[in-house]
């Protein structure tokens, strides 16, 4: 599965990157609909993509990869039968409070991530990995819990992710998280018609 492919456009990829491309674009199309299939999508792509991260060394995208397989496991289960109450989450914003919290934890996780890339890996670039890794966790988890902020943080790290990617020579997966930018903005726009304020 690690041997190259050639696509459109000049750009290359492995097998397993180009499953794992199309896995995490249905994935993010079917939580723009708010369909809980969404997850197991996420577990799917999840799990194929941490192979990917590991032949690129990037172990904080690799590690985030299982942390991803652990919270759609959780927001499939949200979705579907709702919290102790058994109460769904419907769309809402986060509170201001919430929104502190978040942007701490953010920067929390990065020292955190960064520290550990840089002390205990080879990789070549443990800030932007921790970085990036911290704000997808946020992300997630705000997904998992229909936050529209969700959207924000995604599109704040894919346009970021595509340098990294194209860095990496990761070519094919930086184009996919340029279509994610996309596709975030989609999901704000159809989330925001059903938000509860």
């Amino acid at each position: 599965m690690n041997q190259s492919l050639s696509l459109l456009f000049g750009l290359s990829s492995t097998p397993l990157e180009l499953i794992s491309f199309i896995l995490s674009v249905i994935t993010v199309a079917l939580n723009i609909r708010q369909l809980h299939w969404a997850w197991l999508f996420s577990i799917l792509s999840s799990g194929l993509y941490a192979l990917v991260f590991l032949d690129a060394r990037l172990y904080g995208d690799m590690g985030l990869q299982f942390v991803f397989i652990l919270t759609s496991v959780w927001g499939w289960h949200l979705w579907l039968w709702g919290d102790k109450e058994h109460k769904v989450s419907s769309v809402s914003y986060l509170s201001v409070r919430g929104r502190a919290t978040s942007l701490i934890a953010w920067v929390m996780g990065f020292a955190v991530l960064a520290w550990f890339l840089k002390s205990f890996t080879d990789t070549d670039v443990p800030y932007t990995d921790g970085f990036l890794t911290a704000g997808s966790l946020l992300g997630q988890v705000m997904l998992s819990r229909k936050k529209m902020e969700n959207w924000i943080v995604w599109i704040s790290v894919d346009v970021l992710y595509v340098g990294l990617y194209i860095y990496k020579g990761l070519m094919l997966t930086a184009v996919l998280y340029a279509v994610f930018v996309v596709m975030a903005v989609m999901g704000w726009r159809a989330w925001s018609r059903t938000c509860q304020q």
